[in-house]
């Protein structure tokens, strides 16, 4: 049956409306949601009104014109009856005349009633739908030029290209927003590229994975060994441990391994390791991976590796720090400083001090209550001092750059450093010039201005950002990287502070002594335990400043609850108290646990606070909310809280359409219904959302069904965001589990290895000529593929079952 064939049989045994365009209503020009009034010609839904509103995802309609909206009638419970369209297609004309005044037409410029005649001539009266499903036809229409066919083709596919690959995508499974994604993607080219190579998609479009188009793939014949599959695989599985575990790499053993896995899956297919290892070359070849001896990179991750120790080993060649004061002026300038600050430094802060101030780089870590904010205020001071330079961002005019850099991955710890110091923070992106799409406007080639850049809460550099922020540093920037090494690692793959600390190549100070204890916390105590992978005796005996309730599983909403209603009684607001848990499902779960909360601090059971559900969830005035995703152009970035403080309707506004209005510390954004999906509630949030936050109030649910996500660095992290209260609830032998679990799933990452060789342990360049390092890593070949080791799981097949039989 031909294609077109098929998706007229498709249409006939649908829903639809069929009418001429009135108005637009509504049109997003980035998703192509859209609300139209349409006056109704024929119909198959019980409807008999003379006009009707159809929503869905399309491009702009033209007035006047024919369309048949395929899809269902739904009741919205505000805006009433609404044909909700799947897909769409413009009615083309019928008899042989409405064919031949259609291509004369204003729309196809070139083409005259003659040329129109001989079109319809060669291919009858359905030659639209003929040229659409094979242009070449048109090479047998006489005395018409290649150039005029192929505009013709080019204008034809324009204006019924999309109503024709909706209809095709809808018949592959795919609904009306994400076939709209898919054709954006590849405009005129979206059928051949899914009849021609389906997995293409997963590299080039958003929420389609591997199974989705390995799918699509079997539904087209494209299965078991073929290469495109394989390679599509392979691409897959990379990226998803890397993000998933946060490595850098994968070992080409356990790639191929669980390439194997992903393509035997479906239980039809049996795929050879040796068609893997082919794909892989070929993927090396065409530079979608990178192979390094037996190391298997994505290339964006492998190059910012590279490029992070190509500048690290240049910030440390510099050599003007070294001797720039003498050790007695140092001195006598702390102790003025000391004086008048009216604090007393310990031995190894005063280290941190000078060893900031007399190198090019420093690493300063250490856990809470260890001073690391009393040093870097101490760094500030004590270079504005020797160096009589201004700490007032004031006194810095025509152009003059303030010499004081301080940024934070998180616009909460940002804000945090100023709060502390004084001078003016900002998030990495934000000091970066992030602009979403063209990246960042700082770089190499418009590097940082200033004199000192000091970088807190380290641990949450993953390697790509990292590599974005030396790359802007330039040589006579003094880098302080302050952070605390037994926190959790970066969301994004790497484990940038760690690395560093171990390679062992960077001037570092580790402060150990506690001595923020004026008011006997006992949570820095329990965190100082926690990192030795201990738990004091008296964990379950209630403190000044924490508490643990034993509950089971079923019990920690209630518990939260209680602990919640009683917190609010005594004044706290939902901004002064955070739930953490490391799961998002279940009774003891994130979305379980928002709403509990939600009902505490900003229930609407009268119904007289304006909300809107989006989905399972219900956004109200009030609502404190988490940002998922970056917004460089509000200054937004993922992690950031907020709080909804304006709800608008469709028909409250001009854009008729629901509006939700978010303000992130005095910058507000809006989200139309669409945006939702990049917020969620903050009531409760998972632990790595809340690094490089500080709450007065911290809950934290410790359960065994937990399991896989309880270790010590997660409990660790969570504990030491909380200022004044830490309120511990659910099994004791879930708490010792995890404190006594150090993280097991070390990540794969080649960082420090890469700076031992590059750098020598004093921090100087190796002697002896440099050596020149070059961006192309060694590639694995067929003749090379031999190298890597017999597999786990593979017993009967040796490196030679890799290579190409003769």
């Amino acid at each position: 049956m031909a294609e077109q064939e098929k998706l007229d049989l498709f249409n006939e045994e649908s829903k639809y409306i069929k009418g001429r365009h009135l108005v637009t209503i509504f049109h997003n020009e980035q998703n192509l949601y859209t609300v139209l009034r349409i006056r109704v010609d024929d119909t198959n839904e019980n409807y008999e009104d003379k006009e009707a509103v159809i929503t869905g995802y399309f491009p702009r309609v033209h007035d006047e014109e024919t369309y048949i909206f395929y899809g269902q009638m739904k009741d919205h419970p505000k805006f009433g009856l609404q044909f909700q369209a799947e897909h769409f297609r413009k009615e083309l004309p019928q008899t042989k005349q409405g064919v031949i005044a259609y291509l004369s037409g204003e729309l196809f410029k070139g083409i005259g009633k003659k040329t129109a005649e001989n079109i319809v001539d060669t291919l009858g009266e359905n030659a639209i739908s003929k040229i659409l499903t094979q242009p070449s036809l048109l090479d047998s229409v006489p005395k018409l030029p290649s150039e005029k066919a192929k505009e013709l083709y080019d204008t034809l596919m324009e204006n019924q290209g999309l109503e024709q690959a909706m209809i095709a995508l809808n018949q592959y499974g795919f609904g009306p927003q994400i076939s709209m994604k898919i054709y954006q993607a590849y405009k005129e080219l979206t059928l051949d590229v899914i009849q021609s190579n389906p997995y293409q998609l997963v590299e080039d479009v958003e929420g389609i994975g591997f199974s989705r188009a390995d799918e699509l793939g079997f539904q087209i014949g494209i299965s078991g060994n073929h290469p495109d599959r394989i390679k599509a695989g392979c691409l897959y599985v990379l990226e998803n441990e890397c993000q998933q575990a946060g490595h850098v790499y994968i070992p080409a053993e356990e790639l191929l391994v669980s390439v194997k896995a992903l393509l035997e899956d479906n239980k039809r297919d049996e795929i050879e390791f040796t068609d893997i290892s082919n794909e892989l070359v070929k993927l090396a070849e065409d530079k979608k991976i990178i192979i390094e001896e037996k190391r298997i990179y994505l290339p964006s991750y492998y190059y910012s590796e590279k490029g992070l120790v190509r500048n690290i080993k240049r910030v440390l060649q510099q050599k003007e720090y070294e001797d720039q004061f003498p050790e007695s002026e140092f001195l006598l300038a702390l102790g003025e400083l000391e004086e008048r600050l009216k604090v007393q430094y310990a031995p190894s802060q005063k280290e941190a001090i000078q060893t900031a101030l007399m190198s090019p780089m420093l690493i300063l870590t250490g856990g809470p209550g260890t001073g690391k904010t009393t040093v870097i205020k101490g760094i500030v001071e004590l270079y504005s001092e020797l160096h009589g330079c201004s700490l007032d961002p004031k006194d810095y005019k025509n152009e003059e750059p303030f010499p004081f850099l301080l940024a934070a991955p998180t616009g909460r710890a940002a804000k945090r450093m100023t709060e502390s110091t004084g001078l003016p923070a900002v998030t990495i992106h934000r000091l970066l010039g992030w602009n979403g799409v063209e990246g960042f406007s700082r770089n190499e080639d418009d590097p940082l201005e200033g004199k000192i850049l000091i970088v807190d809460e380290t641990s949450m550099l993953d390697i790509w950002l990292a590599h974005q922020l030396f790359k802007a540093v330039p040589e006579h920037i003094q880098v302080i990287l302050v952070g605390d090494e037994d926190q959790l690692p970066s969301v994004g793959p790497g484990q940038v502070l760690k690395d560093l600390l171990e390679s062992e190549r960077i001037p570092t100070v580790r402060l150990t002594d506690i001595y923020r204890q004026e008011e006997g916390s006992s949570i820095i105590d329990l965190a100082h335990s926690i990192k030795k992978g201990q738990l004091p005796d008296d964990i379950l005996k209630p403190q000044r400043d924490r508490s643990f309730i034993r509950c089971g599983p079923a019990q920690i909403g209630e518990v939260v609850q209680k602990v919640a209603e009683n917190a609010k009684k005594k004044g706290y607001t939902s901004k002064d108290i955070q739930v953490l848990a490391p799961m998002y499902k279940g009774p003891a779960g994130i979305d379980k646990l928002n709403e509990i909360v939600q009902q505490i601090f900003n229930a609407n059971d009268d119904g007289s606070r304006k909300e809107l559900k989006f989905g399972e969830v219900k956004y109200r005035i009030g609502d404190k909310v988490l940002q998922l995703v970056n917004q460089p152009e509000n200054h937004i970035f993922n992690g950031d809280i907020g709080e909804i403080v304006s709800i608008f309707y469709a028909k409250e506004n001009t854009e008729k359409e629901d509006m939700v209005i978010v303000s992130f510390d005095g910058i507000e954004a809006t989200y139309t219904r669409g945006d939702l999906t990049q917020i969620t509630h903050a009531f409760c949030t998972s632990v790595h959302k809340s690094q490089g936050s500080e709450f007065p109030i911290v809950i934290l649910p410790v359960v065994k069904s937990y399991y896989r996500m309880l270790r010590r660095n997660l409990i660790y992290t969570a504990i030491t965001r909380s200022k004044q209260s830490l309120i511990l609830c659910g099994e004791e032998e879930a708490l010792r589990m995890a404190v006594a679990r150090a993280d097991e799933q070390s990540r794969l990452t080649t960082l420090q290895d890469k700076l031992r060789e590059a750098i020598e342990k004093t921090g100087e360049q190796k002697s002896g000529p440099a050596e020149e390092t070059s961006d192309e890593a060694p590639l694995l070949y067929e003749d090379t593929i031999m190298d890597i080791d017999p597999l786990i799981g593979m017993e009967n097949v040796t490196p030679y079952d890799f290579m190409e039989s003769e």
